[in-house]
């Protein structure tokens, strides 16, 4: 009896989940990208051809997903119905029903996501606040534990600027995420993050407290249009001060953007290539320049990148405690953990799901 109630109750998520997961409209998206896809001329324009095979994807591999939650439903009620004639199949009934659990929980995240951007890639710059070269260190430990998240997520890092700083750390960081949702997860670790432990670099073992600023911004896809004239825009190259690969350090190929107008600054020298340097550095101006525009025409940057807030004490989004005690807590959603050590090494599944739960209970 308990067992037809729990497939009662995962029938009725699953029908939930082709309500707020838009499936039907999906579907039919689908079917209208797939016709346009199947023109003969589709390839002719590169670029916009690349953005429509990326959302026709993103779709179908949505629609998968739900498919095979109706899947699992579907082999856990037949199970459950011969299970009275054979016991056999009550162990395979009770496995579909566990499995079921999990891709649902997975589908209501995938519900969040629905902003224009959130499905696509991503920038993420990470920058030292109050605390000096302590700053710097607690910059390339944040950009480390960023950049393992997303690799154990499976999406891929591209670095585009980082530049060691003087002694310890990183003076700055940028890298391009790609992957399904990358920019709609990541917005949760937009904000200021605050360490507090033992300084390494205090002969006298002070406690310190340190801050360092998280940007994450969309990758605009290529029909969005941002007015940038590139007269206003000044180039300059010079050569490359961080790791990279061949060539990096030995020519001038690193590129630094200043928008004259704005004042926006934005480097790149991890590419092998100026022109590869460039190319990513207009990618990022371009996300800043739009973003600046969507704060001009109304005060809805949240659904972009979240309040901005200066990286010092009070306005800190989560808090990283080494010393007295350890313990990492988000401020927002109060989710919090004592496994700093694992935090640090990546796994902050919790602090991001538990963000973007928080937020769309808000």
């Amino acid at each position: 009896m308990a067992e037809i109630k729990s497939l009662d109750e995962l029938a009725q998520r699953v029908a939930d989940a082709r309500a707020y997961l838009h499936i039907d409209q999906k579907q039919e998206e689908l079917a209208r990208l797939d016709q346009e896809i199947a023109a003969p001329d589709f390839w002719n324009d590169t670029a916009h051809a690349q953005s429509v095979s990326k959302q026709a994807s993103n779709l179908r591999d949505s629609i998968a997903e739900y498919d095979e939650a109706v899947a699992l439903l579907e082999d856990a009620r037949t199970a459950a119905e011969l299970a009275s004639e054979d016991p056999d199949f009550a162990a395979e009934a009770e496995s579909a029903i566990e499995a079921l659990g999990p891709k649902l929980d997975d589908l209501e995240v995938a519900s969040w996501f629905s902003g224009e951007f959130d499905a696509g890639d991503a920038i993420v710059t990470v920058n030292p606040g109050q605390g000096g070269l302590e700053a710097q260190d607690w910059t390339e430990m944040l950009y480390r534990m960023l950049t393992r998240y997303c690799e154990k997520k499976g999406w891929k890092v591209r670095p585009l600027d980082v530049v060691p700083g003087e002694g310890i750390g990183l003076d700055r960081a940028s890298f391009q995420v790609e992957g399904r949702n990358a920019y709609g997860m990541l917005r949760s670790e937009n904000g200021v993050h605050r360490l507090v432990r033992i300084s390494p670099t205090d002969a006298k073992a002070r406690r310190q407290t340190t801050f360092a600023g998280v940007e994450v911004l969309p990758v605009l896809p290529d029909d969005i249009e941002v007015d940038l004239n590139m007269a206003d825009v000044r180039v300059d190259v010079y050569r490359s001060s961080g790791p990279g690969g061949q060539c990096v350090n030995t020519t001038d190929s690193a590129v630094r953007l200043t928008h004259i107008p704005t004042g926006i600054v934005v480097t790149c020298q991890n590419e092998k290539s100026q022109l590869q340097n460039k190319e990513a550095a207009l990618r990022v101006l371009k996300a800043k320049l739009y973003e600046l525009e969507q704060q001009k025409r109304a005060d809805e940057i949240d659904e972009l990148r979240g309040e901005v807030m200066a990286n010092s004490f009070g306005s800190q989004i989560r808090n990283y405690v080494l010393y007295p005690y350890r313990l990492v807590k988000d401020t927002r959603s109060n989710i919090e953990s004592g496994n700093v050590d694992a935090a640090l090494d990546g796994d902050i599944d919790e602090f991001v799901i538990g963000y973007h739960r928080w937020r769309a209970s808000q």
